[in-house]
């Protein structure tokens, strides 16, 4: 029993407890970060099937090297960092896509208040929510078609110069007159930035989701298009059926009336707080009276 007492005391004397500072645990809570956003990056993009993938092939590695298959380990050596570009230029996309996201995070104006000055009006005025609105119902019953996008905070320029430029204010009268069939700005996207309409006939980029319905066309595919690649909503009206849609986020939202598509433009108007409480409160008096 001595003997064991005395075993147990020199084991113990002999363990080193690491000394754990602050820095230690902001570095933990950092990186538990990052890598549960990676996951979560992983499972929504094509990196998720290509991790499956992955997993298999480390597999097979994995039975070599218990049962020594050295050949099969020498060509894994050599293939390795080949392998390692591939998957690089096989996620291109993906990646670019991450980093446009990570850039239009602002995590430095949610710190500092850099916009403390920024218009009661938001982004956009409410009339030019009311006159876009009144545009897309208008152009819905006659089944003009249409491809609004409107800017938040990534810009579309490089989109823009695809087109021509109109620089006129928002109105009702001059977007039905854009797309009326056989005028010389009907085919293509509107570019919105803030309360102006800057370019007309511009192209977009076309999703190659294969989640969206066969039957969806071009003008919806640029749509998804667009909004997979920045930030902007995008309204479309089709030439088809009349029915309004909004793509967003790479999502699209079909079959909207005016009030809903309405709210759809009030959530990326980006007004103060204040602002957005008061008008709530309006449409409440409203409808109880």
């Amino acid at each position: 029993m001595q003997q064991l007492n005395t075993f147990i005391a020199t084991y113990f004397s002999k363990l080193h407890m690491p000394t754990v500072h602050w820095t230690d645990i902001v570095e933990i809570i950092i990186l538990t970060f990052l890598s549960y956003h990676i996951l979560v990056w992983i499972k929504n993009t094509r990196a998720w099937v290509l991790l499956r993938g992955v997993t298999v092939v480390a597999g097979f590695i994995l039975i070599a090297a218990i049962f020594r298959m050295n050949t099969i380990l020498w060509i894994v050596t050599n293939v390795f960092s080949i392998a390692a570009i591939a998957i690089v230029v096989m996620l291109q996309p993906e990646l670019r896509k991450a980093m446009e996201e990570l850039g239009q995070k602002n995590l430095f104006t949610s710190i500092l208040p850099f916009d403390a000055g920024k218009s009661e009006e938001g982004r956009f005025s409410d009339r030019t929510i009311n006159e876009i609105v009144k545009a897309s119902i208008e152009m819905s019953k006659v089944k003009t078609g249409a491809l609004i996008v409107i800017e938040k905070e990534q810009s579309l320029s490089e989109y823009e110069r695809t087109g021509i430029d109109v620089d006129g204010i928002v109105s009702s009268q001059l977007l039905i007159n854009i797309f009326e069939h056989n005028t010389p700005l009907h085919d293509g996207a509107v570019i919105v930035r803030g309360n102006r309409i800057v370019s007309a006939t511009c192209y977009l980029p076309l999703s190659d989701n294969m989640a969206l319905s066969k039957e969806l066309g071009t003008r919806h595919r640029a749509g998804v298009g667009i909004s997979e690649v920045t930030d902007s909503l995008t309204v479309i009206v089709s030439e088809e059926n009349g029915k309004i849609s909004v793509a967003y986020n790479g999502e699209l939202e079909r079959g909207l009336d005016a009030e809903r598509l309405k709210a759809r433009l009030s959530e990326i108007q980006n007004k103060p707080a204040e602002e957005k409480k008061r008008r709530l409160w309006k449409g409440r008096s409203r409808n109880e009276k």
